[in-house]
């Protein structure tokens, strides 16, 4: 039998993004409490937990999502490297923040226009005018999104008639196509099928060589299947945080063992 192999030091892997001491309140209550997690570059890190623990509040604070709301106020640092700039700096424009980070949602939500437009959408925002590059950058992102094959013939066609698996490739094409630094999945597969839950995940596999990935899955198995990092979360608190294969078969925390094998959450 081969020995397992080695994982490379921490040290030694790139970060894309870190929170730094991160508090989060909506209004007067705090929802996440001095959260300090590295998101490693090119790779999938998974934030598990039972529900309300924060897991989704945390991934909203990437793109600034929050600021849509009165009231909510966030502390601390989310730093967005090579740059080193901090995503929550009053100074940064959410909107700039917007287009670095893309965002697929639990349930697909295509635009009500073409299969084509949907994924043009954001290039046309950022200024793209040029029919062949735009053409092409859609092609790509419908491939990348392993949906090309099954739609080249209907682009015209309005996404509503595709299946909700198709529907959510189509999303995660449309978040693609802007080339973002970072990809967040807030439970994208929680509205679909298993066949379409496991072409989705297939796809997450295949993307961590394009981008890399934060993903809030209520689903352990899948973020044992799809993950090289995990964060167990609880209460608004990081429990603890590394490989996916030490958390899930040699976690560090009695409370994330009990979580992991069913004996609490």
């Amino acid at each position: 039998m081969n020995a397992p192999e080695a994982k490379p030091d921490l040290d030694s892997l790139p970060i894309k993004a870190e929170a730094k001491q991160l508090n989060f309140y909506y209004g007067a209550k705090q929802a996440l409490k001095q959260i300090d997690l590295p998101i490693y570059d090119n790779k999938v890190t998974a934030l598990i937990g039972p529900s309300g623990c924060g897991k989704s509040t945390f991934l909203r604070c990437f793109n600034r999502m929050h600021d849509l709301y009165p009231g909510n106020r966030y502390e601390g640092e989310i730093r967005l490297y090579p740059d080193d700039v901090n995503l929550l700096a009053s100074a940064v424009d959410p909107i700039e923040v917007r287009m670095r980070l893309s965002m697929v949602f639990q349930k697909p939500n295509p635009f009500p226009k073409s299969i084509f437009e949907n994924v043009a959408y954001g290039l046309r925002v950022r200024g793209l005018k040029n029919r062949t590059e735009l053409e092409d950058r859609v092609e790509q992102a419908l491939r990348d999104a392993a949906l090309f094959g099954e739609v080249q013939d209907r682009l015209q066609d309005l996404a509503s008639n595709l299946s909700g698996g198709q529907q959510q490739r189509l999303c995660i094409a449309r978040a693609l196509a802007s080339e973002p630094e970072l990809l967040l999945f807030d439970e994208p597969t929680s509205a679909l099928d298993p066949i379409a839950t496991g072409s989705i995940e297939e796809l997450i596999h295949a993307l961590r060589d394009k981008v890399t990935i934060l993903i809030v899955t209520h689903n352990m198995q899948q973020a044992a299947r799809v993950s090289d990092f995990t964060a167990y979360m609880y209460l608004g608190e990081l429990i603890e945080f590394g490989w996916t294969d030490d958390v899930f078969f040699r976690p560090k925390q009695k409370q994330t063992e009990d979580y992991i094998t069913g004996r609490f959450g």
